[in-house]
């Protein structure tokens, strides 16, 4: 596990929200996706985008819900949060760990999760 990652873990270590909890409703055609990774490594996202109507500190507004979202979506968020070209420091910091097949396995749990 990287270091941000065991870090927000340990941040996050209470009970896993239920957004992030249940299991896939259907396995997408996630091609080499690994679902499984996929889940491990959303598990610090729960933090944030597993509570309803969660608002960050800073910049302050809404945190969405990312479970059932579209995993082109996701792909193309995670992939400009990591190149720097959307912006937000907590979402750059995590995305920054991320290779392109982690993404695409964060994309495809995600995307199979009912909203």
């Amino acid at each position: 596990m990287r270091p941000l990652q065991l870090a927000a873990c340990l941040a996050f270590a209470a009970a896993p929200s239920a957004a992030f909890a249940q299991q896939p409703a259907s396995a997408p055609d996630a091609g080499s996706a690994d679902l499984e990774n996929g889940r491990m490594l959303t598990y610090t996202c729960q933090g944030c985008h597993g509570i309803a109507n969660y608002k960050n500190a800073y910049p302050n507004y809404r945190v969405p819900k990312i479970g059932g979202q579209s995993a082109a979506y996701l792909v193309n968020a995670l992939t400009e949060y990591r190149n720097g070209t959307r912006q937000h420091p907590t979402m750059e910091a995590q995305a920054r760990s991320f290779s392109d097949q982690d993404i695409a396995d964060i994309a495809a749990f995600l995307s199979s999760l009912q909203k």
